[in-house]
């Protein structure tokens, strides 16, 4: 097995173990058996990005070119859309047409920031003084850890390592051990295009083992992290030793308000696909249901009745709505926030158990679950359950709605439901959320930035701040006219 990707060769693990079985989540069968890398293999993977960053041809690379090398793997992503769909849909679960949707933005935000590669030469500042040039530019900030999670791999490496190629650092990456298959693929386009070896590394392991190393590297200027929140902390506390620079984005808890006003049917439609796009396995789901009481009992009834209807299956097929969650393990712990809801006192108004369909037995399979009658101080409500799981909270008044919205440590993404304008940005501009969305929920285009509020994380995924989280900022003070002064007594004007 050869699934390491080293100094710009494709390599095995230096230690002996038999690699990890990657399984589909749709019926437990096993995909690929791919490589793990050792303490060793991270270490070379690290020392061959801080070659190629500290004394390689790709210092010397311009930003157009980077641009140039961007733009190629875009197009690679486009010519290979249906095969890495396919990758996609039988790691993670989910849907094909979920599949070839992510394929799309990666190309998108591939392009995207291979026309902000050379467009930024910094600025000049007015000193004042005509004899200085005073510039302010940026440069790369060296090696980067790119550490992905596994419900979006392909979509969550391309956030990183876009910026990143386009600021002119050197990377190694660090797929999920669950879900690592489209990363594998993508970094293949990159060997394609002919970036300079050691410009991008890729190293296969799990988090505590390879993601450790990686993270504890003394060689490693940025950690670069999506998942958990845990995760993210421990990652704080391993970066300060170095003072490494990180980003973060570690979930969210994301409420969808729904005022009375809003287009019934247009909303419940909206409320099934926040909450149960991709099995709820998304950091930004609508998890948390805020509903206006004249329509709640309506509104709960009618979201139950179209959830039961949901068709659950195999992503590949093409009548399939919903697929499974990632693992035996990550289902089980959907299940605990289950049992655990169910104790607080929360009422289960449909779901909350595997589905009875013989044909989903051997896959990790969860009926898409509704809670009502829920307090803001219920486990369920403010725990990230990470599952097809929402919880309905109701509200009598806006300033209730807002309250409520915002009751949560967390902080990425919400959405308002009204035809009320100036309501409609009234509570957008209310709630401490990194992403609001009015009469929608779940879109993102690459030039608008992606993170959060509180718990949510630190730092910006797209957009211009997405490439300043890998660009240094240098101010260069050039005196043209310099002449002698005497600073200190005693000194002496030689040209005196």
């Amino acid at each position: 097995m050869q699934d390491l990707f080293v100094d710009g060769q494709w390599v095995g693990s230096t230690g002996s173990g038999p690699g990890r079985v990657i399984l589909n989540p749709f019926d437990g069968s096993e995909l690929a058996t791919v490589t793990e890398a050792g303490a060793d293999d991270v270490h070379a993977a690290v020392r061959a990005a801080r070659t190629a960053f500290d004394s390689g041809p790709w210092r010397s690379t311009t930003a157009r070119h980077r641009g140039e090398l961007l733009r190629a793997i875009s197009a690679l992503l486009v010519r290979d859309r249906a095969e890495i769909a396919r990758i996609e849909s039988l790691d993670t679960g989910k849907t094909l047409t979920e599949g070839g949707i992510d394929v799309d933005d990666v190309a998108a935000v591939f392009r995207y920031y291979a026309g902000l590669a050379d467009t930024d030469a910094g600025r000049v500042v007015d000193t004042g003084n005509p004899d200085v040039v005073s510039r302010v530019v940026h440069e790369p900030v060296g090696v980067c850890a790119l550490i992905t999670p596994w419900n979006y791999p392909l979509l969550q490496l391309s956030w990183k390592l876009a910026p990143a190629l386009a600021a002119g650092n050197t990377v190694v990456i660090k797929p999920s051990e669950v879900t690592p298959l489209s990363s594998i693929h993508l970094v293949r386009l990159v060997d394609e295009v002919g970036f300079p070896a050691g410009v991008v590394n890729l190293v296969l392991g799990a988090g505590a083992t390879t993601g450790a190393a990686l993270v504890e590297h003394p060689h490693v200027d940025l950690i670069s992290f999506t998942g958990g929140l845990a995760t993210g902390r421990a990652i704080m506390a391993a970066a300060a030793a170095d003072v490494k620079r990180i980003a973060l984005e570690l979930g969210g808890k994301n409420p969808n308000v729904v005022f009375a006003d809003t287009d019934f049917d247009t909303a419940v439609d909206y409320a099934l696909m926040a909450a149960f796009l991709h099995s709820g396995q998304v950091c930004s789901a609508g998890s948390r249901l805020i509903v206006e009481s004249s329509i709640h009992d309506s509104f709960v009834a009618e979201l139950a009745r179209r959830a039961d209807a949901i068709q659950l299956g195999n992503g590949l097929d093409e009548t399939t709505e919903c697929g499974p969650l990632v693992s035996s393990e990550h289902r089980a712990k959907v299940e605990a926030h289950i049992e655990r809801a169910l104790a607080d006192g929360a009422r289960l108004v449909t779901g909350g158990r595997r589905p009875e369909d013989p044909t989903l037995a051997n896959g990790y399979f969860l009926r898409p679950t509704i809670f009502a009658d829920c307090r803001s101080d219920l486990a369920i409500v403010q725990d990230e359950v990470f599952g097809p799981v929402v919880t309905v909270e109701r509200f009598d008044t806006e300033d209730e709605a807002i309250r409520l919205a915002n009751n949560t440590s967390y902080g990425l993404a919400g959405a308002v439901w009204t035809n009320d304008a100036s309501r409609a940005q009234r509570v957008a501009g209310a709630l401490r959320h990194g992403t609001v969305w009015i009469n929608d929920f779940h879109p993102y285009v690459p030039q608008a930035e992606w993170g959060g509020f509180g718990k949510s994380g630190i730092g910006r995924e797209l957009g211009p701040s997405g490439l300043d989280e890998y660009r240094e900022t240098k101010h260069v003070y050039q005196n043209t006219r310099p002449a002698p002064q005497r600073w200190f007594a005693g000194g002496e004007n030689r040209d005196g």
